[in-house]
């Protein structure tokens, strides 16, 4: 049964619309839609000039237009007189192939084609600091293992439980929320499901955070690695693949090893054989590989990974099995787009299933104590260049996710790394200023 906005909005008092997409970058660009318009909207779409957002166009293109998706409203909790939508972008009546949700929805109806329905969850990371961004917010928030501190956990017990409370009103199954291993850094979890669902919810999350924060007079920053000598923010994702159904989790087979099935390790060799392609995605900005090639935290560990490497419950790991029927991917970062990340990694594991790739053998050591240990274990890119150029060799992402897509992004975020690379340095001046 279709959603009728009209309806929706005289029923649940919403008086506005947010028509909302996410661009190449994560950025979420919207219009604001009186709902007496909403109607004509859901039927022709909002337009938008695509050069002004981060896509491949120019200001000669047409009209781009954005076509909310009704089954992806939600409610503002903490506005509830504005409803946000999820939108898909068109051009002279033609999907925008470079569109990050048209990417996700492509990869996963391929998949479904074959039989297979992609599921994933999210550990949302994140740093409450001060407005201007200069520290975290704070200041009796020093201890150096302050992981699941209670204390500092409680002392923004209002903006955390705004946060969880507005999660349990929209039925997303919120079920903890902690203090995580930096000062000043949250995680903040809830259920699992389909792709495209799960991408919607992360991206409203993001919005979401930061919104409530700047209600209380911070600021939520999910960026990779804010402060140097602090663990950065991850974004942890939990993938599984079911039946067409979704009735049957096809990874868990209690007579696999670590209770995951044959298919299920199939997908691992995907991931493996494609991490340092879709590290493009997953840790898609420059300050990313400062959390992936950090060295020791104050707390003692990064949390995060460097090789391309998997194991049981063993948080060293690219690819940690944490229990049977899952795997816990853990090179995402908090930068990395909600829609993007989970195709890429769909993409890497249908050809993992396709060709029966395998992962190798499980490596069950300590990678930050004994990494050196292991014999054939490649490391993820150093940085942006490195994961860009990766991903323009891996032919199968590329086919997967599309050819539009991939030129897209690609070609911005070449741009993106020529800018970083023309920024001169604090450090270059200090160490060749009299080379």
């Amino acid at each position: 049964m279709t959603i009728d906005l009209p309806k929706e909005a005289k029923d649940r008092g919403i008086k506005y619309f947010l028509i909302s997409f996410v661009d190449l970058f994560g950025v979420m660009r919207a219009k604001l839609v009186p709902a007496q318009a909403i109607g004509q909207m859901a039927e022709e779409g909002a337009g938008f000039a695509g050069f002004a957002a981060w896509l491949d166009m120019t200001p000669a293109d047409p009209d781009m237009f954005a076509v909310p998706d009704p089954e992806s409203l939600i409610q503002l909790p903490w506005k509830p007189e504005v409803g946000w939508l999820a939108a898909d972008l068109f051009m002279d009546g033609k999907p925008v192939e470079q569109s990050p949700r048209r990417v996700l929805k492509q990869v996963s109806e391929k998949a479904l084609a074959q039989g297979y329905r992609f599921r994933h969850g999210v550990e949302c990371e994140f740093f409450l600091i001060l407005p201007d961004g200069s520290a975290i917010s704070d200041p009796a928030d020093i201890q150096a293992k302050p992981c699941y501190d209670q204390s500092a956990l409680m002392r923004r017990y209002d903006v955390i439980t705004e946060i969880c409370d507005a999660m349990i009103s929209l039925g997303w199954g919120s079920y903890q929320n902690d203090h995580e291993d930096a000062n000043g850094q949250f995680e903040m979890n809830w259920d699992f499901d389909d792709a495209l669902k799960t991408a919607d919810r992360h991206a409203f999350f993001k919005y979401m955070a930061k919104a409530i924060a700047e209600k209380h007079g911070l600021r939520a920053t999910f960026m990779p690695k804010p402060f140097g000598h602090l663990t950065g923010n991850g974004c942890h994702a939990h993938v599984s693949v079911w039946n067409k159904s979704g009735k049957k989790n096809l990874f868990d087979d209690a007579k696999g090893e670590l209770g995951v099935s044959d298919l299920g390790y199939s997908f691992l060799g995907g991931l493996m054989a494609h991490a340092p392609g879709f590290a493009a995605m997953a840790a898609p900005t420059v300050n990313s590989y400062k959390r992936l090639n950090a060295p020791v935290t104050s707390s003692g560990a990064t949390w995060s990974p460097n090789t391309i490497s998997y194991g049981g419950n063993n948080r060293t790991h690219m690819v940690r099995i944490p229990d049977a029927g899952r795997f816990e991917i853990r090179l995402g970062d908090g930068a990395a787009n909600p829609y993007l990340m989970p195709a890429a990694y769909l993409a890497a594991g249908l050809d993992g299933m396709e060709r029966k790739l395998d992962p190798g053998k499980r490596l069950d050591i300590d990678m930050y104590a004994e990494g050196h240990k292991a014999r054939g274990v490649k490391t993820l890119p150093l940085n942006l260049l490195d994961a860009l150029r990766a991903f323009e060799k891996d032919k199968a992402l590329i086919e997967a996710m599309g050819p539009d897509f991939a030129s897209a992004y690609l070609k911005l975020r070449h741009n993106d790394w020529q800018d970083y690379t023309r920024h001169l340095t604090d450090w270059e001046r200090e160490n060749t200023l009299d080379c």
